[in-house]
């Protein structure tokens, strides 16, 4: 759930033992094979709706479509290695609908839909390994709070995509979208280029159309940089907002689950379904009795007019062309009516410390908890830590488990250190960060380049990370959407905005008028490089 590595400002803990072939990050992308041809090729909800209600397609049709195009290209062809294991019941599940269906009932814009989940998100009959060996065989026996919701909503459960094994918690040195389960999953725009993560599957699987949307998890960049790096509309929730029950923890203070779509209107459908008040979640306990029920109420086409947004510029600086398409954004944003300053986190990089001492703190608390729960063969973390030390060959070909073992040596939530810790992140990110920078500047939002494009993929050397916009409102607590804005040499990059918490209306509204503005997201063409033989 978490991408940023610890010498840069927390960022990539993720890990790659499969090598794939390496290229500079400049030049021009080498031609491909063509993609097979897709009937649902960016298809969004509502289209697909429509086509059901007109009987051109039935959820079956549609299921039994998105599992042999995994087929085609996922497991062979480009092979992307996004989708870590199907659904047995998909097609079981698509039928029951569509007679729904037939019968006159609906569920909603999901009924019939197919969704693909992290696997790190417990959901019935199959496997919740975090991409791990350890729990290859670990079947929980009912679904997380968030999956029982996707089902009353009537979406399809297709299957479950591959991540950085733990989440990207396990070592500094990893790469983005292995685990040692899954393997390495690609990119799809680029396919020796990294995926970003750790919610790296879904990213892959949903750019490349292998699924209609997909649940992702957050910590730290987690929804938000594989989205960025894919081309997709990424939402992380404000902590709270959407239930972490039945959800591998890292962390009680600042994970989430959230959508990961081809579209803002998705996102807003998804969030919708599954944004709801779990008695088994304490974070649930702060959300808002006002959390509005219908987030696609709040697709406004002229949302930017009138509207007050702050560029983080000290989240700028780390790449020419990644700059330059931000001002192309700022420029966009104008042109829509929205007044456009730069704003400054005054605390900004301050909290880097606490949110680390923190993390290690409660991954060791809840991940002890999840085993102990779940009936997951290994009960600990310190049985995890040996398990790897027995099985190094491979699960620790070319990483280590130096965050397990700091974790690991924590004691417990009571410790002065740790909640001292919480308090001065959450503090320091968000009333004298985002809050302070919104008031200053009297701010809709702030936005910044979510991400840098993707990087080579080296298992050896570990993540080529530059930077990022998203950790204030992560470790803040609060909500960021990204939002593709355009290309780097064929790399899409992606805009974030970040407001206060529980700000997710009008941030849906800003990152819609924006996306119909800009209008950039670009299917992916699965090139195999990019050439360096020409500028």
């Amino acid at each position: 759930m978490r991408h940023l590595p610890l010498a840069l400002a927390l960022a990539a803990l993720l890990g790659a033992c499969q090598p794939a072939p390496q290229a500079p990050t400049e030049g021009t992308a080498k031609p491909a094979a063509a993609a097979p041809a897709f009937a649902f090729e960016e298809a969004d909800i509502v289209d697909l709706q429509r086509r059901m209600a007109e009987g051109t397609v039935t959820s079956h049709a549609l299921t039994q479509a998105y599992l042999d195009r995994i087929a085609a290209i996922d497991k062979a062809g480009p092979a992307l290695n996004s989708v870590i294991e199907l659904n047995p019941d998909a097609l079981q599940e698509a039928d029951a609908l569509d007679a729904e269906r037939k019968a006159g009932k609906l569920r909603g814009p999901l009924h019939g839909i197919p969704v693909l989940l992290k696997d790190n998100i417990d959901a019935t009959p199959m496997v919740n390994s975090a991409g791990s060996l350890a729990l290859a065989e670990h079947r929980p026996n009912s679904d997380a709070f968030l999956v029982a919701r996707l089902r009353q909503a009537g979406a399809v459960i297709l299957g479950k995509t591959n991540l950085s094994e733990w989440a990207n918690f396990r070592s500094s040195r990893s790469t983005s979208g292995w685990s040692g389960r899954g393997g390495q999953t690609r990119n799809p725009y680029v396919l020796d280029r990294n995926p970003c993560g750790s919610s790296a599957g879904s990213g892959t699987a949903i750019a490349a159309n292998l699924a209609t949307a997909a649940i992702g998890t957050e910590t730290d960049g987690s929804i938000i940089c594989p989205s960025a790096v894919a081309g997709l509309v990424g939402l992380k929730p404000t902590v709270g907002l959407v239930s972490r029950s039945g959800i591998i923890p890292i962390s009680a203070s600042q994970d989430t689950a959230g959508p990961m779509t081809r579209s803002v209107a998705d996102a807003a459908a998804l969030l919708t379904a599954i944004a709801a008040a779990d008695p088994g979640d304490a974070a649930s306990s702060e959300r808002p009795q006002s959390a509005p029920v219908d987030y696609t109420a709040h697709l406004k086409a002229d949302a930017l007019k009138g509207a007050r947004i702050g560029v983080v510029r000290k989240l700028m600086g780390y790449h020419p062309d990644t700059d330059a398409t931000m001002e192309r954004a700022i420029a966009a944003m104008k042109a829509a009516g929205a007044t456009v300053v730069d704003a400054e986190i005054p605390t900004l990089g301050q909290w880097d410390a606490a949110e680390y001492e923190v993390l290690l703190y409660e991954f060791k608390d809840g991940l002890n908890a999840y085993l102990a729960g779940s009936g997951a063969p290994h009960k600990s973390l310190e049985a995890l830590i040996a398990f790897n030390n027995q099985n190094a060959a491979s699960e620790m070909p070319f990483f280590a488990q130096e965050i397990f073992e700091q974790a690991n040596a924590k004691g417990p939530l009571s410790d002065k250190a740790y909640l001292d810790a919480r308090d001065k992140a959450r503090r320091l990110a968000g009333p004298e960060g985002i809050d302070a920078a919104l008031k200053k500047h009297g701010l809709d939002a702030l936005v910044a380049p979510a991400m840098s494009p993707a990087w080579p993929i080296d298992p050896v050397n570990g993540d080529h990370f530059l930077g990022a916009g998203y950790g204030a409102a992560a470790v803040a607590r609060y909500p960021s959407l990204t939002v593709p804005m355009g290309e780097v040499h064929g790399l899409p990059v992606g805009i974030v905005f970040m407001g206060t918490a529980w700000s997710e209306p009008k941030l849906i509204e800003l990152g819609y008028a924006f996306e119909q503005a800009s209008k950039a997201r670009k299917p992916p063409r699965l090139l195999p490089t990019i050439a360096t033989d020409s500028p």
